[in-house]
């Protein structure tokens, strides 16, 4: 377009010098001169004018710049605004869930310590029942046995698969008879209990297990014992002070000897028993439990609560690591198990398995499949008395049997 109009400008300019001369009389190169610069005028006055259309047309521009600005600046101001209400209704909300359900976990809590004191409170009506004379006769030879030092320690290896090397062993509690007859605990512990002396026979057979770990030490011998307690004396106000002074005296043992206790009790313990389990733990000692019912296991509780073996009859155990849809371990990882990666994924949590009540070779041979680390059972070995001349090394001082005898 300005080029078509500078045409225009210089078309008028040569007519004008072309009227100069036809109609004025002047002379061309005048008439010439003069139509240039008429032309020149004209372009002069085109640009001037164009500028100043273009000027106006930025400072326009420019305005509806500044104007987008200031409305990006106010969006951006309502989205911070916005956000940090978002931020802290959120926080908020968290807050509110978070009180929520430690509420709940206080509750959960005190409806466990309810249930406990509860079950307690049923173990001391039993107590109070009156006693048949058979179980009167059973109490008296218990308390005699007690009384006179005939507490037997058996022991039954665990063994290391698929080596079958003896790493630990369970202590059992057998009583003997005047006679030299032997009273196995289903025979016994129910007259014991009733009696409230399961305290007792829990430190007799802690101190031979203690003895026993000292001789294996001074062999060189590093194997475990796993000691069974009853729940009851975690709890007892009158014998665990007694125990927890003898393990205090013996916490350099804290790494050969694991506490055992059934999963039962273990999954219902009253808050009695989880700071009597924790008091051990800060010792260094270690749990162990068992009769677990399935491979449900809560991993990070087991790894927290200082339960470091697990103990699951060998056929349930194999049933259920060959199911693919059986129970699994509660752990970090959002997958399902496959059987083979349970016994690695408990010992990541510091948990190891142990396939209980092993009867059959057979069995053996199917759980080693799973790379289950221990074994125990009939097949590896049943429950066998020390040595007489052990038994006599590892008795309990007359003081100390007095001192348990007089609770009960």
């Amino acid at each position: 377009m300005t080029g078509i109009l500078f045409i225009l400008y210089i078309a008028l300019g040569s007519a004008l010098g072309f009227g100069l001369v036809s109609y004025a009389g002047l002379s061309i190169p005048v008439a010439i001169a003069l139509g240039a610069v008429t032309t020149a005028l004209l372009g002069q006055f085109h640009l001037l004018f164009s500028h100043v259309i273009t000027a106006a047309d930025s400072s326009d521009r420019m305005d509806a710049l500044e104007l987008s600005y200031e409305e990006n600046d106010k969006r951006m101001t309502r989205i911070e605004t916005r956000s940090e209400e978002v931020e802290a209704s959120l926080k908020s909300e968290l807050s509110e869930r978070r009180d929520a359900l430690v509420t709940e976990m206080r509750q959960l809590e005190g409806l466990i310590d309810r249930l406990a004191k509860s079950f307690e409170t049923k173990l001391s009506r039993e107590t109070s029942e009156p006693i048949a004379p058979q179980d009167d006769a059973l109490l008296r030879t218990v308390k005699a046995a007690l009384q006179d030092g005939r507490v037997d320690l058996h022991l039954q290896p665990i063994v290391s698969l698929p080596q079958r090397r003896v790493a630990f062993y369970e202590g059992f509690t057998r009583l003997r008879e005047a006679d030299g007859s032997i009273l196995l605990p289903a025979d016994f512990l129910d007259a014991a209990r009733r009696a409230r002396l399961l305290g007792v026979l829990d430190n007799m057979l802690l101190f031979r297990c203690v003895q026993i770990v000292r001789r294996l030490a001074e062999r060189d011998r590093r194997v475990g014992v796993f000691c069974n307690i009853s729940p009851n004396s975690l709890t007892d106000p009158q014998f665990f002070p007694h125990f927890l002074e003898f393990m205090k005296e013996n916490r350099d043992l804290a790494g050969a000897l694991i506490f055992e206790i059934p999963a039962d009790r273990f999954e219902n313990r009253s808050r009695q028993m989880r700071e009597g389990m924790e008091k051990l733990i800060q010792l260094g000692f270690r749990f162990s439990i068992d009769h677990a019912s399935d491979l449900a296991l809560d991993l990070p509780r087991l790894q927290e609560s200082g339960v470091r073996f697990v103990k699951v009859n060998g056929d349930t155990l194999i049933e259920q690591l060959r199911d693919p849809s059986g129970p699994r371990p509660v752990s970090n990882i959002n997958r399902r198990l496959s059987g083979e990666e349970v016994a690695a994924v408990c010992s990541r949590f510091g948990v190891t398995l142990i396939a209980e009540k092993m009867e059959e070779e057979v069995s053996v041979v199917e759980i080693l499949e799973y790379d289950i680390p221990f074994g125990q059972g009939h097949v590896f070995g049943a429950p066998k008395p020390i040595k007489s001349s052990l038994m006599q090394e590892t008795a309990p001082p007359q003081d100390f049997i007095d001192r348990l005898s007089a609770f009960g």
